[in-house]
C-alpha cells in the first residue's frame, strides 16, 4: 500500500511501552491516517471516530467491544470499529503492520 502527496507526521504515537507504535500522514484532501506496527500481546483502543484498520502485514485477532466474537485478519484484510468504542487486538507472535482510516459519518 502506498499513498502519494502527503504530509509524514516525525512524531511517533507510542503505547504500550512502545509494542504499539504509529505515524500519522495527513492526505491531500486532508484527510489522516496512521500507520504502524503492532508487536506480539494483547492490546486494548478506544475509539471516539469511526475507523478502518486495514492489516498489512502479519495477522492478529480481534473482539470488537460489546462482541463475543473474535477474528483473524492477515495482511490484505480490514475490520471496522464503530465511533465511541473499541477492540482488543492480539498479535501472537511477530509484528502485525495496520493502516487506520477514520470513517466519517454521512
Amino acid at each position: 500500500m502506498e499513498f502519494s502527496n502527503v504530509t509524514a507526521k516525525a512524531t511517533a504515537n507510542i503505547y504500550f511501552e512502545g509494542k504499539v507504535v504509529s505515524h500519522q500522514i495527513i492526505l491531500a484532501d486532508g484527510q489522516t491516517k496512521t500507520m504502524g506496527v503492532i508487536f506480539a500481546g494483547d492490546y486494548h483502543f478506544g475509539t471516539e471516530r469511526a475507523e478502518r484498520m486495514e492489516i498489512t502485514e502479519g495477522s492478529c485477532k480481534v473482539k470488537l467491544d460489546g462482541s463475543e466474537e473474535v477474528q483473524s485478519y492477515e495482511g490484505g484484510t480490514y475490520f471496522d470499529v464503530p465511533a465511541n468504542s473499541g477492540f482488543s487486538i492480539e498479535v501472537a507472535t511477530g509484528v502485525c503492520q495496520y493502516v487506520c482510516s477514520y470513517i466519517d459519518a454521512s
